[in-house]
């Protein structure tokens, strides 16, 4: 009997054409008993997803990119008690997929497809970890990535520029962050970070993540903190010194192959925390996954271990 699966699809996912979704949509349904569903709005997959097993899902499966990976995880986490949870595979179709490609899924949407429908075929799976924020306006999780400041404002940006018809793509992701270093806007010391009882402050940007890479700027990674790994706790970055050249040069080593070094001039990292916080004196901008949230002055991290199973 084949499995009974919810396919959810981002019809705006920047990477797949209609003849893509069409062959990736042929091979899904030629073993899974597949219902279709079209995101229309933001947080649709959410709910989409939280209530799948009241519809008799075993599986979800999701087409977009890191943003829809995020709206479903959230939503199969918040399976109604009592109802047994669907199991997840992910296929991409945004710019920079950087969940799915942690996970070692080809960021090709057709060739991801097969190694999925091999993963289910034999039931192989994978039991990751996830980071998990809440503050006063949020309880929510992330697959990959947490900022604070100066990346957050570049998602911002990002977001207007796709309201306004432009493609997300990483030249106009560049083109905006580079805009915005020269701007200015990663030269505010409004942030403080809080772990294991020590205080840091007067930090201009902070990241949390929770695997590396944080993202890719096309096939290169970029790796703040190279050492974190979905099955530890959370590492994070600070950036404790600004200038055009230590912060160009800081940003330079992200891309070494080994990434950043845990210890250097002008900023800080922390490894395999359970949690921590970051405090700002102001509103800043503030981003999960790649998706901006708009801005916060206190937010929480924690390390959830093995919150979600995933087929990959």
């Amino acid at each position: 009997m084949r499995v009974r699966a919810l396919f959810i699809v981002n019809p705006k996912a920047t990477t797949t054409t209609d003849r893509t979704r069409e062959v990736i949509l042929g091979a899904l349904a030629s073993e899974l008993k597949m219902s279709v569903v079209e995101t229309a709005y933001r947080d649709h997959a959410r709910g989409l997803a939280r209530q799948a097993a009241a519809d008799g899902f075993e599986l979800v499966l999701s087409l977009g990119g890191d943003g829809t990976v995020n709206e479903v995880v959230n939503g199969l986490l918040s399976t109604p008690e009592g109802l047994k949870r669907p199991r997840y595979a992910a296929i991409p179709g945004g710019s920079a997929n950087v969940f799915i490609r942690a996970l070692g899924v080809s960021g090709d949407p057709v060739e991801a497809t097969g190694q999925v429908l091999a993963a289910i075929r034999s039931g192989r799976e994978r039991e990751v970890n996830l980071g998990r924020v809440t503050s006063d306006q949020d309880d929510r999780y992330f697959t990959f990535c947490a900022g604070f400041g100066w990346d957050a404002d570049v998602v911002q940006q990002v977001e207007h520029e796709r309201e306004n018809g432009r493609k997300a793509t990483p030249a106009l992701y560049a083109e905006v962050a580079v805009k915005l270093f020269f701007g200015g806007d990663i030269r505010d010391p409004s942030l403080t970070v809080s772990t294991d009882g020590k205080v840091l402050e007067e930090v201009y940007f902070a990241l949390v993540t929770n695997t590396t890479p944080w993202t890719y700027a096309g096939a290169l990674p970029l790796q703040p903190t190279p050492a974190s790994r979905f099955e530890l706790g959370l590492d994070a970055f600070a950036l404790t010194r600004s200038s055009y050249w230590l912060t160009g040069w800081v940003l330079s080593q992200m891309f070494l192959p080994k990434g950043l070094p845990a210890r250097g001039d002008g900023y800080v990292t922390w490894h395999d925390q359970g949690s921590l916080r970051i405090n700002s004196r102001h509103p800043r901008a503030f981003q999960i996954d790649g998706e901006y949230l708009g801005e916060r002055e206190q937010v929480n991290f924690h390390s959830i271990p093995k919150a979600l199973r995933i087929f990959c």
